[in-house]
């Protein structure tokens, strides 16, 4: 909706990754470098780590479009808190291979088969793990020895660990030794710093279109930097309220004022208990953990309307856009659907497994 109202090609400002608006903080150019040097050794595990919305996800994007798909097989795996059996499971459904009814053993050789099948073909094969703090020990113990898959003393196995900040703290458990002897590479992101978020922002609105437009008085750049502690999830989330308030008041000049209404319109809607241990922008994790998500309110407060100055086009396009900003409020509550519908799927395969040994068991007798 206000896109044409800034002069805009896109949203500059979406919730959801997109490589095509990667922007190279120094943080995020250091875990690309790691990412390029593990892909370039074809060994071991490469680990990426930081925090919910630093755009470890959009940094994968981006080096998966600049592989030559033609010679690389890639599996994506997000974890849940499966056992060690069910997340080899999961990598050899995220690669195409048959698991119903396998046992450990033929999973494993199954697996050996088909990485052997793919370098035979002149292919490697690269796994990515998202989510990996929710491995168990057991689980990355079982990616350890998946690792020792060779052929002619070559790989047949890369990996890369994607999760947030306490897998670091996982990996340095006595138990995780032979593990951290096989990590070729660790990089963490952290969040940007203030001069880093103006950068980012102009950035996004250059990558969306803007030819000027909007543009923020300068002290709104640190409130920004400070209310979203330099993550770039919580930067576009403010952001793209803040460009919606511009529109629905006609200016495309943006202040500190504007910045502070945006957040206490966030702070609402999250109802926060206690705002001084909780980060507006965070979304669900600012909420209680056992009260429903509060609906979406995009009221931005008292409006005048004779400032308004609305064409009809704009007000047909506002309930569209509205829905689409309903959209990216949840893009975070549906990574979390995903990530339990991998769990039902799990659940159904074991569900399977059972009926099938008592229908055996039934023609027996």
């Amino acid at each position: 909706m206000y896109e044409a109202f800034y002069g805009l090609s896109s949203k500059p400002f979406q919730l959801s990754p997109d490589p095509n608006f990667y922007y190279g903080s120094k943080q995020h150019r250091r875990a690309k470098a790691y990412l390029d040097y593990g892909v370039l050794r074809n060994d071991g595990f490469i680990v990426i780590t930081g925090e919910i919305g630093a755009g470890k996800t959009t940094l994968l994007r981006g080096l998966l479009d600049s592989l030559n798909r033609s010679n690389v097989v890639i599996g994506n795996v997000v974890t849940t808190q499966l056992d060690a059996e069910d997340t080899l499971r999961m990598v050899g459904a995220a690669f195409g291979v048959r698991v119903k009814d396998a046992s450990k053993s033929e999973l494993l050789m199954t697996l050996e088969a088909f990485f052997v099948s793919q370098v035979t073909q002149g292919k490697r094969c690269l796994l990515i793990v998202d989510e990996a703090q929710n491995l168990t020990a057991r689980a990355v113990e079982e990616l350890r020895m998946l690792s020792n898959f060779q052929f002619a003393n070559q790989s047949l196995l890369q990996t890369f660990l994607v999760g947030q900040p306490e897998f670091r703290n996982i990996l340095q458990k006595p138990e995780m030794e032979q593990f951290r002897q096989r990590v070729a590479a660790t990089c963490h992101i952290g969040p940007l710093d203030e001069d880093e978020t103006q950068r980012y922002m102009e950035h996004r609105l250059k990558c969306a279109g803007s030819t000027g437009k909007p543009t923020f008085d300068h002290d709104a750049f640190p409130a920004i930097h400070k209310a979203s502690n330099g993550i770039p999830r919580r930067i576009n989330r403010l952001c793209d309220r803040l460009l919606l308030l511009g529109f629905m008041q006609g200016r495309s000049h943006l202040t500190l004022a504007d910045v502070k209404e945006v957040l206490r319109d966030i702070a609402q809607e999250s109802e926060t208990p206690q705002p001084s241990e909780a980060n507006p922008l965070d979304g669900a994790a600012s909420r209680p953990a056992d009260s429903r998500p509060a609906p979406l309110d995009v009221s931005l407060g008292p409006l005048d309307l004779a400032r308004l100055k609305l064409g009809v086009a704009d007000v047909d396009g506002l309930s569209a856009d509205l829905a689409a900003l309903s959209a990216d409020h949840n893009a975070d509550r549906l990574q979390r659907l995903e990530r339990s519908m991998m769990r039902l799927e799990r659940i159904n395969l074991q569900t399977l497994t059972l009926l099938q040994r008592l229908i055996d068991a039934v023609k027996q007798h």
